[in-house]
């Protein structure tokens, strides 16, 4: 098949995710919008900014409607912080690395052992006391791997040492559980449905575990994944110990790795259910409507790669535009697909910063007037 226009009178919407490091999913938009009515000014253009559950999250869902909400908690260091998340009705979309990210530790800085997730429980019963009852739990870009401990503690949960002490923060601190109970956990989690929202399905511990895959992004020696992984080991004896078989079942489930092992708490505490984050954010957005009124979907993010076919934001756009037998294209900063693998994801023809301009560094500088660019060839080779 060649380039060419569209069979239908075009209706053009925009679902791309952040150009992580220069531009937001929003700012995405706003370019592409801008490159595309340069050439065909008369095309109705829908933008609908998305995100996979992980940093981006709750701007997507504020830019389809969510009010942003914004709470004092515990940071992944234990100084406070401002945290955000998104509200509509009863619905909550929260994103975990608001509270626990690594954005909020300094430049060159990690606490591989002893970051914390505790804000995250916070930012959690801020949502359930605003009314909440129904939660996507976006988890992604965590400066922790504790296993969702911190969590499950700011939640009512205790987890103490042998001498009946609080353990330490962190996944360091796990080294010392001797006890768990989660008796005292919010009674109102048992009445809220909470989704589980990640493209990560490691299990929590283990060579595809948490540790192991993802300590060393968060500053872990080869030492320290060893101990972590260790200690998360010891927390599912712990915790099997306190709630039965099902803790260490939920170990291996899809998930529990996700964001140094937060899922897991989630699973195990909170009574969430897994669905990989794309396509839990899509339906709260409101994707399906959006894609009905389109002939021509144009998504994409940062760094087109191999990473994205395994449930990122494109190949999750892709794949519900593609049952709908609608077009697919993508813009990226970075294109590192053949041709044949986009073709595979859905994904007719992609278009790169990279094709205008060689240097990275411009690029990700530049990203804004170059993706209008790339935006305005997009129009001539689909619009006209």
């Amino acid at each position: 098949m060649t380039d060419g226009p569209v069979a239908r009178a075009a209706h053009v919407l925009i679902a791309a995710d952040k150009f992580k490091g220069s531009l937001t999913a929003v700012q995405v938009a706003e370019r592409v919008t801008a490159g595309l009515r340069q050439v065909a000014p008369g095309v109705p253009v829908e933008a609908l900014p998305v995100a996979d559950g992980g940093d981006g999250t709750v701007a997507a869902a504020v830019a389809a409607g969510f009010e942003r909400r914004e709470v004092r908690v515990t940071g992944p260091l234990g100084a406070e912080v401002t945290a955000a998340y998104a509200l509509r009705d009863t619905t909550a979309v929260i994103e975990m690395a608001e509270a626990s990210g690594l954005q909020h530790l300094p430049e060159g800085f990690f606490a591989p052992l002893t970051a914390t997730t505790h804000g995250s429980g916070e930012l959690l019963r801020a949502a359930l006391d605003a009314g909440a009852r129904s939660i996507v739990f976006g988890v992604g870009g965590s400066a922790t791997t504790d296993g969702g401990a911190g969590m499950l503690t700011a939640l009512g949960a205790r987890l103490l040492d042998a001498a009946g002490r609080p353990v330490g923060p962190g996944g360091g601190g796990l080294r010392a559980l001797a006890t768990a109970d989660l008796s005292g956990l919010d009674p109102r989690l048992a009445a809220t449905d909470i989704v589980l929202a990640s493209d990560v399905d490691n299990p929590l511990t283990g060579p595809k575990g948490a540790p192991t895959v993802y300590g060393p992004q968060k500053g872990a020696s080869p030492e320290e994944v060893t101990l972590l992984d260790a200690a998360l080991a010891h927390y599912v004896t712990v915790l099997e110990a306190a709630v039965g078989s099902r803790a260490a079942h939920l170990a291996y489930a899809p998930g529990a790795g996700a964001a140094g092992g937060i899922g897991y708490g989630a699973l195990v505490g909170l009574g969430a259910r897994f669905r990989p984050g794309i396509e839990v954010m899509l339906d709260v957005l409101g994707f399906g409507p959006a894609l009905a009124r389109a002939t021509l979907v144009i998504t994409g993010e940062g760094s087109l790669d191999e990473q994205t076919l395994h449930g990122k934001a494109p190949a999750g756009v892709a794949a519900a535009a593609r049952a709908r037998h609608i077009e697919v294209i993508a813009v990226c900063g970075r294109l590192a697909l053949l041709p044949e693998a986009l073709g595979r994801a859905g994904i007719r023809r992609a278009y790169a910063l990279t094709d205008l301009e060689s240097d990275p560094a411009v690029c990700m500088a530049e990203a804004g007037p170059l993706l209008e660019r790339l935006a305005t060839d997009i129009a001539r080779d689909f619009l006209t």
